[in-house]
């Protein structure tokens, strides 16, 4: 049963719901494609020459004979992702997922494979620091192309590409990208050969900026897209606010691991395999009026330019889920990407959800029973603390005529009352809070869930029911107009979980003894704490909401179960005996029986302290 205690932890986990949710802040199983790794060559319709070239030329200065020519693609694929690649610039043009698609896709059946990165929204610049000024390498034509095919086509192996820019006296640049056979990872090598008269002794900047395309259903969740870095000297991961309105800035002195552009429960990722970024400026600006470019993201990096001439400038590109399970490995701190929980509840979701999550999956395809044997497991799991729970209110609601009693002795003194109620609690042995640590317990597995399934990329277009994603809010019915913090749709799931919240408050006060000398109804509260609910989880996953409709149908289901075990006349004769063995000095008192005690000694002298001395006042 709910007493002062559990309300007021029910109302502190409330608000730090609110705090998330106003402050911070169904996926088909993948498609088994059989094919092997392939590499595929195909020349593009030749771009129009600008009639300019003296002017192109005069720009690139040393590099004039590469400032004009015909761009071609390249493309290599595995049976993950799909990258083109051009001869402008050496550089990568378009990735695709092959097996993820955007929401529009998804509810059309279209099936396409989901576009993560395209030069049309993603800007990128390598600028080396010449005598003559800055020089785009990706404004630049490489002529010399070189593509490593498969000899033995029914054989998985690593596929490459390196694009070659040659000036005069064996100088050169060469640029090599190296796919595995699956996977999300994109190798790149970047060698500088014979320029030492022509660069100057700087750093070389690499700009990338990306307008974020929605891929997901919910616009406002899109918009919260950000840069995620980890500082290199600790390992420290940060990332700028995850907000879908106004703009976010920093300037990052020290050195950086990697920088990725997350994108809801997607990634774009560089990350460096030598000399760090050596620096850092980023920014995330809110496109609040614009529903196709919905955000824009940047980062303008310093690189190493020594790396690059000593052969040394390796890095990687990620472009693929925001999946823990995937990324966890791709470099140190990259698992931080997905935010699976506040720190301090980290491990509970990392090593008790996940996994559960993990083996959950080898059983059930069907996402909706499989957070129903979620919930069962977690419940059963946490019985034993629900007992208790139980068994400590059971004693509350036996004390409850004595403490009716103290209350019409002493009147409305609340102090007097509590002072009271103490005594009598040390009398029986009895702990007023027992009641509340096993529901304080359950905190942290109701924070986990609360932080883990908005980012849960598992229940991404997973259908259940009348819910097409899982990931996503259920929308019932669509209102004409919008209803401030609750939204201009219907959420059925989160309906439902409503009722059942109010439904087990109805049940819980039934068997909870009233609390007297409360400045809260905590009966009320049993009503109103749902409603307030509704409102946060209108717009979250639906799989959240579920989650939280069958926790309740469970915990009214255990309730009702434990209350028929428990024998209250036993509890009672075990709370007669304890008063009789405590006030005869036999039994050892509890630590809190003692703490009790001793308050209420210090009690009882200061109130004959002010007695002896009328003019004395209480401060």
């Amino acid at each position: 049963m709910m007493d002062k205690n559990q309300v007021t932890g029910l109302l502190l986990i409330m608000a730090m719901l609110l705090g998330y949710q106003f402050f911070l802040a169904p996926k088909d199983e993948p498609t088994k494609v059989n094919e092997k790794a392939k590499v595929t060559q195909s020349v593009s319709t030749p771009k129009t020459i600008t009639p300019d070239t003296v002017a192109l030329k005069a720009a690139a200065g040393d590099f004039a004979t590469a400032a004009t020519g015909t761009a071609e693609d390249i493309v290599l694929e595995n049976k993950d992702i799909k990258v083109v690649f051009s001869t402008l610039g050496g550089k990568v043009k378009q990735v695709l997922l092959k097996n993820y698609e955007t929401y529009n896709s998804f509810v059309a059946k279209k099936k396409e494979p989901l576009l993560i990165f395209d030069e049309s929204f993603d800007k990128v610049s390598f600028e080396l620091p010449t005598t003559k000024g800055n020089i785009d390498l990706n404004k630049l034509y490489f002529s010399d192309v070189k593509v490593n095919k498969n000899a033995n086509p029914e054989k998985e192996s690593a596929q490459s590409v390196s694009f070659t820019l040659s000036l005069a006296n064996g100088q050169s640049i060469t640029q090599s990208y190296t796919l595995a056979p699956s996977g999300f990872l994109l190798d790149q090598d970047v060698k500088l050969t014979g320029l030492d008269g022509i660069l100057k002794n700087e750093a070389v900047k690499f700009n990338w900026l990306e307008n974020v395309r929605p891929t997901e259903k919910d616009l406002t969740e899109n918009r919260k897209a950000t840069v995620n870095y980890l500082l290199n000297e600790d390992e420290e991961f940060d990332q700028l606010a995850e907000t879908p309105t106004g703009s976010k800035e920093e300037t990052l002195d020290k050195p950086l691991k990697w920088v990725s552009f997350k994108k809801k429960y997607f990634l774009s990722g560089f990350i460096t395999k030598n000399a760090p970024i050596a620096k850092a400026q980023v920014l995330a600006t809110a496109n609040e009026t614009d529903s196709v470019n919905i955000k824009t993201l940047r980062a303008n990096m310093d690189l190493d330019l020594a790396d690059l001439k000593t052969g040394k400038g390796n890095y990687q590109w990620y472009f693929g889920p925001n999946d823990y399970n995937i990324i966890k490995n791709v470099a140190p701190g990259f698992g931080k990407n997905v935010k699976l929980s506040y720190d301090i509840f980290l491990p509970i979701t990392r090593y008790v959800f996940v996994p559960l999550f993990n083996i959950l999956e080898t059983v059930f395809n069907n996402y909706g029973l499989l957070i129903i044997a979620l919930v069962l497991i977690i419940k059963f799991a946490l019985l034993p603390l629900t007992y208790k729970s139980y068994v400590s209110m059971a004693k509350m609601r036996i004390l409850q005529p004595e403490l009716n009693a103290i209350k019409e002795k002493v009147g409305d003194d609340a102090a007097a009352q509590q002072q009271a109620q103490m005594k009598l609690y040390g009398e029986v042995g009895v702990s007023p809070l027992s009641g509340c640590v096993p529901v304080l317990a359950t905190m942290p597995i109701l924070m986990a869930v609360f932080m883990l399934f908005p980012n849960l990329i598992n229940l991404r277009q997973q259908s259940f029911l009348w819910a097409n994603d899982l990931s996503t809010f259920d929308s019932i019915a669509t209102l004409p107009f919008s209803i401030p913090l609750y939204g201009n749709h219907i959420s059925l799931f989160t309906l439902l979980m409503t009722v059942s919240s109010i439904a087990y408050g109805y049940y819980n006060n039934q068997n909870t003894p009233d609390q007297t000398g409360q400045p809260i109804d905590m009966k009320k509260m049993a009503y109103i704490t749902p409603v307030i609910f509704m409102f946060v989880m209108n717009s979250l996953p639906a799989g959240m909401s579920f989650y939280y409709f069958v926790s309740n149908l469970v915990t009214i289901g255990q309730q009702i179960g434990i209350r028929k075990f428990v024998d209250e006349d036993k509890i009672k004769a075990v709370l007669e005996e304890n008063r009789k063995k405590i006030a005869a000095g036999g039994v050892k008192k509890s630590r809190f029986s003692e703490y009790i005690s001793k308050q209420m000694k210090a009690a009882e002298e200061a109130q004959k302290a002010q007695q002896a001395d009328p003019k004395k006042k209480k401060k």
